[in-house]
């Protein structure tokens, strides 16, 4: 047992020492600061912040972030925590005395034992969230297809990277026929759990539904009925489906509601239609299809809204006009060497902000 104690001993001190020689103390409590503001305080408030003296908004901040958070505690914790505080700034003893007890102490070591016991229990009801959403990560992971896979006549790069444990955006390859494919990159509004489970549902309308359709206009207002009848209400989704034929370069493009995709032409990059209604919107939405013939060595770019909605320090977009910059400023023989170039280039713009949208990208280049 004192061997255990020990190794315990060591492994917390090995572990503090080695959180202070990384340091990095001053971004991540800027960071944090900066994530707690926008958890707990509206944008009415943020604007009331905005608008009085430092001095001044320092109080009202501290004020409105302590009310929030007693607010979304469970009722015995707020009260306890809320007697913690009280014990913590009061000067008071509280003592017991006996024929064999004799102890007292002053009554704020008493208040930040209590805050510290509240603290360690909201602390163990994230870790079991922790715990879950990792598993549904696990899982969302075996759901995806691998990233390069293999059709004649193409090279395909698919990637996606939720910016939290789960995601809401999907990216995947069905086989619809002996040589067509049906390509999907879709945007699930809302974010974490929730947009997952409904990116998992999407994911199994298509590939439920993709075979039985010669008609990609008909399979799109399909999936459309099927996802408008089982969602919540106001949740919706941004698709790109793209179906190609092995040997061939047709592609048959349907936007419901996504950005644009780019097609790239040696260093013409057109960007195209809109196309038609988000899915889930409405019951009855009717889509079409945008045919393009793409030649050997013509590529087209598909992406989220994480990707030019990307933000960095100075709230900066990354940006459409960025990505074609990017893409003429830039040399690659692949999909995946465009595609990772990309994503390094987002990486170095968005710097040491947190990402709030997931990242996802397909490419295509016709062989």
């Amino acid at each position: 047992m004192t061997h255990n104690n020990q190794n315990k001993n060591d492994k917390l001190f090995d572990t503090l020492k080695k959180d202070i020689s990384e340091g990095g103390f001053k971004s991540d409590l800027t960071t944090d600061f900066s994530e707690l503001k926008e958890f707990f305080l509206n944008s009415d408030r943020k604007n009331q912040l905005a608008g009085m003296g430092k001095f001044k908004a320092f109080f009202y901040m501290s004020w409105w972030l302590l009310k929030e958070l007693l607010l979304k505690l469970n009722p015995t914790r707020r009260l306890v925590l809320l007697i913690g505080i009280i014990l913590l700034f009061s000067t008071g003893h509280f003592g017991v005395s006996g024929s064999e007890v004799n102890f007292s102490s002053n009554t704020s070591i008493f208040g930040g034992i209590i805050i510290l016991f509240v603290l360690m229990l909201e602390l163990k009801d994230k870790l079991l969230a922790k715990d879950e959403l990792s598993a549904g990560k696990s899982v969302q992971s075996a759901l995806m297809s691998e990233r390069n896979p293999k059709v004649n006549g193409w090279n395909i790069w698919l990637f996606t990277q939720p910016a939290n444990d789960v995601g809401g955006d999907l990216v995947d390859i069905v086989k619809v026929n002996k040589e067509k494919f049906g390509i999907t990159l879709a945007d699930v509004s809302g974010k974490g759990l929730a947009a997952a489970l409904l990116m998992a549902k999407l994911q199994t309308i298509i590939r439920a539904f993709a075979p039985d359709f010669t008609s990609v206009a008909a399979f799109g207002e399909k999936i459309n009925k099927v996802f408008h009848k089982d969602i919540l209400p106001n949740s919706f989704a941004s698709m790109a489906y793209i179906q190609i034929a092995e040997n061939s370069g047709s592609i048959e493009l349907l936007n419901a509601g996504h950005l644009p995709p780019l097609l790239i032409q040696a260093k013409n990059i057109k960007q195209l239609g809109k196309g038609n209604a988000a899915l889930g919107l409405m019951n009855d939405s009717k889509y079409h299809t945008e045919n393009l013939e793409m030649s050997t060595g013509d590529y087209l770019l598909v992406y989220s809204d994480g990707v030019s909605e990307a933000r960095n320090i100075n709230s900066e977009f990354f940006g459409v006009e960025r990505i074609s910059n990017f893409i003429n400023n830039t040399t690659y023989n692949t999909p995946e060497q465009l595609g990772q170039k990309l994503l390094n280039h987002i990486y170095s713009f968005i710097g040491e902000c947190k990402r709030h949208d997931d990242l996802s990208i397909v490419i295509l280049k016709k062989e």
